[in-house]
């Protein structure tokens, strides 16, 4: 099992969601959480297209956090 960094993002009507690390692989939901749950789709049919066609799979490098600042 891989786990992927996700970034997700307020678009204001929606959230956006994205993977650093498998560019085009994007989603979008109505909260946080059907956006998590939408990428985690999107991460699995984007890894399964890459391998029919024979192309790549980026392994998972990126790491995600948050820093406090004043």
């Amino acid at each position: 099992m891989m786990e992927y960094a996700i970034v997700i993002e307020d678009a204001g009507s929606n959230y956006s969601a994205y993977v650093p690390n498998l560019p085009g692989c994007v989603s979008t939901g109505g909260s946080v959480e059907e956006a998590t749950s939408n990428i985690r789709e999107a991460i699995t049919l984007h890894i399964k297209s890459l391998r029919e066609h024979g192309e790549e799979v980026s392994m998972p490098t990126s790491r995600a956090g948050t820093v406090q600042v004043a």
